[in-house]
């Protein structure tokens, strides 16, 4: 699976490589100048690991080149605000996007996240699914109709919700409960697919309701993977940031938007609610 950051990481990993060998050093020797494991010598230069800046400033002295910690850690600010533009990503379709979704979520154990304007992927019906993608492809123009397969693997990326050792803490502002993408009858089933997830050992459902005193204002969706990289979805850009500082920022921000959600039968009543509205009777 080759992203816009794995690319950008691998780059700097080569020239971590080339450092290393411009400085006359084996794999061994600088491992051994590091006090590092040999391991991570190997994953930093594959791109297989994300260096940190001190890494960095400690490798170029290592290799003799401490005047290259600057370009070092330059590089590396690229990495920790990624960019992957929806157009060039969806250029193949929808299903390879989603696909790589697969993937990701089952490298990972706990995610938190959170979504102002639309039901969750994890959480949603084909019904509702096909018309997003519908939606978004028809906004995109470029992207070839692939909704059917797309559809899914969107469904494939769900069957993570039924394996144990996962954790899925997931926040939804109300409003995203009354957001008609889709025709009503498609938003109820949707909705009852919602109550479904409430009480799921894997899953731990918080609604954001309307009314409700907030430390901060609703923002944008986002997800955060095993408290080590964040995703935010934009209409035209999908961003990642891996840097500490970004990944406890966002943590707060769901800390803050938690602190204000509703769970158990509160959260089961406001999901009736919105459902009621959707199919009065």
């Amino acid at each position: 699976m080759s992203t816009d950051f794995q690319s950008a990481r691998i780059a700097l990993g080569a020239r971590l490589r080339e450092l290393r060998t411009e400085g006359g050093l084996n794999g061994k020797d600088i491992a051994a100048r590091l006090g590092w494991a040999r391991s991570k010598v190997s994953r930093l230069e594959n791109g297989k690991q994300t260096a940190t800046a001190e890494d960095l400033d400690a490798w170029a002295a290592a290799a003799g080149a401490p005047e290259q910690a600057d370009d070092l850690k330059s590089r590396l600010r690229g990495l920790e605000s990624q960019q992957r533009s929806w157009r060039r990503q969806l250029a193949a379709g929808q299903r390879p996007v989603q696909d790589r979704y697969v993937v990701e979520y089952r490298s990972t154990t706990v995610v938190r996240g959170y979504e102002a304007t639309v039901i969750p992927g994890l959480f949603q019906t084909p019904d509702y699914a096909r018309h997003l993608m519908a939606k978004n492809a028809e906004l995109l123009q470029s992207t070839p109709r692939d909704t059917d397969a797309a559809v899914q693997a969107r469904m494939r990326r769900q069957e993570v919700l039924y394996e144990t050792g996962r954790l899925f803490r997931v926040l939804i502002w109300e409003g995203a409960l009354h957001a008609l993408i889709c025709p009503r009858e498609a938003m109820a089933g949707q909705l009852d697919r919602i109550v479904g997830l409430i009480g799921m050992s894997t899953v731990e459902l918080g609604i954001v309701p309307f009314g409700a005193p907030l430390k901060l204002s609703p923002k944008h969706g986002f997800w955060i993977f095993d408290e080590e990289r964040v995703v935010v979805e934009t209409i035209n850009t999908e961003l990642q940031f891996e840097s500490a500082d970004d990944v406890a920022l966002y943590g707060r921000v769901w800390d803050g938007l938690n602190e204000a959600a509703a769970y158990g039968p509160h959260a089961h009543r406001l999901i009736a609610r919105a459902r009621t509205q959707m199919h009065p009777g």
